[in-house]
């Protein structure tokens, strides 16, 4: 565990950290911000899954979300989108490998050495944090894009985890877009039907938790109509009468821009959440 990073934010302190991660065989940066009240006692904790190509940095230098997490008192993680380092399998294109773990747990080799993002996400990263830092055990998760895929699927399966879930243009349907099923198939294989558990809209179908799901979309978004698909996951919500606020916004595109502008409600969204928990 070696601190990176320690810069006073809002009050409180954004540090980056890298610990040694035996879920994905190699030592990961995460981006810790730990708001004013942290220092007066325990927390809880948002948990912040970004989009391919990205690191633990995009949501740290672009979100702006420090300044609401210091407004209602909670922690964000942040931790990077892939394992990385010597003898971590990698591939052409920005959408496979290095920046591009997609939140599972591969299957197919040479991923399944170290792509377990999932198991990460929700198992080793939140028990090393609530290990290391001043929580209070309450634990929220929000995303972006793949991130946004990620967070979805974390909470739907594994009800009671967490106290509330968010998404900025998310992949909902992943089994159905070229992003997802590039991706499926290298680290999963071709069964489509273990495609299935990790999709949010099949998720959905028979979920036993029904957390209220927000997801903000910009329209002005390249990737809208071929890899987000919004209207599948308001499908799925209504099929399966599962709570779901999906808010469209006129002229906002797949960038930080789009999420600094909704951050603060979604993390208002959150804290609400968490306080009653």
């Amino acid at each position: 565990m070696q601190r990176l990073e320690h810069r006073a934010c809002f009050g409180g302190w954004q540090d980056v950290w890298r610990h040694e991660s035996a879920t994905l065989g190699c030592t990961m940066n995460v981006g810790v911000y730990l708001p004013p009240q942290a220092a007066l006692g325990p927390c809880p904790v948002l948990y912040w899954l970004s989009g391919l190509t990205c690191t633990e940095q995009n949501a740290i230098t672009k979100a702006g979300a420090q300044r609401y997490a210091a407004e209602h008192g909670l922690i964000l993680v942040m931790p990077d989108t892939s394992p990385r380092g010597e003898g971590v399998a990698d591939a052409e294109g920005y959408d496979i490998g290095l920046g591009a773990g997609f939140y599972v747990n591969a299957t197919q080799a040479p991923w399944a050495t170290h792509y377990r993002m999932h198991d990460y996400v929700v198992f080793e990263l939140p028990a090393w944090i609530e290990a290391h830092f001043p929580t209070n055990g309450q634990r929220s998760i929000s995303g972006h894009s793949m991130g946004g895929h990620g967070a979805l699927v974390a909470a739907l399966r594994h009800p009671g985890r967490y106290r509330s879930v968010s998404a900025f243009a998310p992949i909902v349907a992943p089994s159905v877009v070229p992003w997802g099923q590039k991706i499926f198939r290298a680290y999963l294989g071709e069964d489509t039907t273990i495609w299935r558990e990790w999709d949010a809209c099949a998720l959905i179908e028979h979920a036993t938790e029904r957390l209220h799901i927000l997801v903000d979309q910009g329209e002005a978004d390249d990737f809208l109509a071929e890899q987000l698909r919004p209207e599948l996951l308001e499908q799925a919500c209504l099929s399966a009468n599962h709570a779901l606020t999906l808010r469209r916004h006129a002229g906002y595109d797949h960038s930080y821009y789009f999420i600094a502008s909704f951050v603060g409600e979604h993390i208002e969204w959150h804290a609400r959440a968490l306080a009653a928990g």
